[in-house]
């Protein structure tokens, strides 16, 4: 059986496949055979859609280390 080639899926239709994922109608071997991909994939782009969320409304998901203000430091 020959490889299929690499296919670059755009990020609406990974929204629509985590979205539905998350939704918990389907299993995921149903959703896989719908949309065509790995179960695998499917459970990657959910989880990225659920740490991401924050974001949406403002807030970062991943906040990183705080800034540091150089000025504060004393010289001596």
């Amino acid at each position: 059986m020959a490889r299929r080639p690499r296919r670059n899926h755009s990020p609406a239709f990974k929204a629509k496949v985590a979205l539905a994922a998350v939704k918990g109608d389907k299993t995921l071997a149903e959703l896989a055979q719908q949309f065509d991909v790995h179960p695998n994939q499917i459970t990657q782009w959910r989880s990225q859609l659920l740490e991401n969320t924050a974001g949406v409304f403002g807030g970062t998901a991943d906040a990183g280390p705080p800034p540091v203000d150089l000025k504060a430091r004393s010289g001596g």
